[in-house]
């Protein structure tokens, strides 16, 4: 450190460095940068800085510690980027990496516990590591595939669109998981294909004038009385089951407005059948895990139990 013949303070590269915590190859790059040029020289032509030059540095030494590229630096010195602005921008830009970094973590330790092959953490590390709005475009994606171009039910489709994957900002590893399987089952072709077939039985039944939407009420009635027919241990093919199944095909009836006859329930077993697919229940049960929804419990018996209670009906 030295005066000049004025009085003011003046550092060498080397004290500026001793100073702020930097090397000296630090300081002398960011002084032939720009970012904090020199005060005067000395008649030798060594460059010496003054106290504001001193703290320039300091703070283009905190500016590169929080993370910001040269050229932002640059920008917030010259106050062409207020650092207000510039801070925000960067902090959204942490929470984005402190994210991307929980979910490696937990993909690590669900790695870990599972001790899972070098394909399956390959699979999973890059599924895991997509952006919400990367997750939503990959469901959004096979929901085009398989209702696309299709009259399905139009309610059907609008509740697939709006149930979309939201992992949490620090996911469970179960959470994960469930993510990792769903990633993997909406690009699974073969199931891509039989979710096409459910939109294509869809609409010819729209074509046909059916505009009874979802039939939340129908299936609840379905799941409440079956689920009590076993637990009663009737077994579908029974005369017990013909009660039970009779008032059933009664409430498809009226809420299809068709004679309750042989030939509805020949329609039933076929709509069932096509519905019945035990990749579907696990999409949303997927789903469910993966935002912290309810499970609903399986309805792999109930739907077992219906069906051959309907096959047996019509022999």
């Amino acid at each position: 450190m030295r005066d000049d013949e004025l009085g003011t303070t003046l550092y060498s590269i080397g004290e500026l460095a001793r100073r702020t915590g930097l090397t000296v190859k630090a300081v002398r790059f960011y002084a032939d940068a720009g970012l904090v040029p020199p005060t005067t020289r000395t008649p030798a032509g060594y460059r010496r800085f003054d106290v504001p030059a001193l703290a320039r540095l300091d703070l283009v030494r905190t500016l590169r510690e929080l993370g910001l590229d040269l050229a932002t630096v640059r920008r917030v010195l010259d106050r062409s980027a207020p650092l207000r602005e510039v801070a925000a921008a960067h902090a959204d830009a942490l929470d984005v990496q402190i994210r991307t970094l929980r979910l490696r973590r937990t993909v690590l330790r669900a790695i870990a516990e599972r001790g899972s092959t070098t394909e399956e953490m390959r699979r999973m590390h890059q599924l895991a590591k997509l952006s919400d709005a990367e997750r939503r475009r990959l469901v959004h994606d096979f929901i085009d595939a398989a209702f696309g171009g299709l009259d399905a039910n139009p309610e059907f489709v609008a509740m697939m669109r709006s149930a979309m994957p939201e992992l949490p900002d620090e996911p469970s590893a179960e959470q994960i998981d469930a993510w990792v399987e769903l990633g993997e089952l909406v690009q699974d072709e073969d199931f891509r294909a039989a979710v096409r077939r459910m939109a294509a039985h869809q609409a010819a039944e729209r074509a046909a004038g059916d505009d009874t939407g979802l039939h939340v009420a129908l299936s609840e009635t379905v799941r409440t009385a079956v689920t009590a027919a076993i637990a009663d241990g009737v077994a579908p093919g029974s005369p017990a089951a013909a009660p039970v199944l009779d008032a059933l095909c009664a409430a498809y009836a009226a809420t299809f407005a068709r004679p309750d006859d042989a030939a509805l329930r020949a329609w039933i077993l076929d709509r069932v059948e096509t519905a019945d697919d035990p990749r579907a229940e696990r999409y949303w049960q997927l789903l469910a895990t993966i935002n912290g929804w309810p499970v609903q419990e399986s309805l792999r018996e109930v739907f077992a139990w219906f069906t051959t209670a309907l096959r047996a009906s019509l022999e």
